[in-house]
């Protein structure tokens, strides 16, 4: 049976003001509803409390398990361990409206909340930029160890006289007239 957007609602209108709990299963079923190619399916557990007050909905989400994704590097799949934890609020208003990131304005006749898009935007974001089978981890963090970066903003006063020396020697006449123009 195909998961639909519309299993991921949560009737608001008839509850009463104060927590409700919520478990949704993120398998390969939620995935495919989305337009996405970072995810390739997955199996995760979403814990949403709601607590629901006069004029404000706090959502928080707990969502913990594993996502398949593809290797950057060699290209085979593997399974990511992802555990989010994100909070959201909706307020009560005139129009809707998104106010931020994690906060919505909906009017106070509105009758459910789908929180699918949220489900789906916030395991994408735990997600890393740089996607590697977990052999090529030791790989990264070895190359990383290795690597020296040496900045230096100053230069001595020995190499700063030698490079104008040898410079002026390279100079273009054309360039040494225009030395003098201060």
């Amino acid at each position: 049976m195909e998961k639909k957007l519309r299993d991921y609602e949560i009737g608001i209108a008839k509850l009463s003001n104060k927590k409700h709990f919520y478990e949704f299963e993120l398998d390969d079923s939620f995935f495919k509803l989305f337009e996405g190619e970072i995810i390739l399916g997955g199996n995760l557990l979403a814990k949403v409390e709601l607590d629901k007050a006069e004029a404000l909905l706090t959502f928080v989400f707990d969502i913990k398990g594993h996502v398949r994704l593809t290797c950057d590097r060699s290209l085979e799949e593997f399974d990511y361990p992802i555990e989010v934890t994100e909070t959201f609020r909706i307020k009560y208003g005139e129009q809707n409206a998104e106010l931020g990131d994690d906060l919505w304005q909906i009017t106070p006749g509105t009758q459910s909340i789908n929180i699918a898009q949220h489900l789906y935007d916030y395991v994408s974001l735990a997600v890393p930029i740089k996607k590697l089978h977990p052999r090529f981890l030791e790989e990264e963090d070895e190359e990383d160890e290795n690597d020296i970066l040496i900045y230096s903003s100053k230069s001595t006063g020995n190499d700063a006289e030698d490079g104008d020396n040898n410079d002026d020697e390279d100079i273009d006449p054309r360039w040494d007239a225009l030395k003098n123009l201060n």
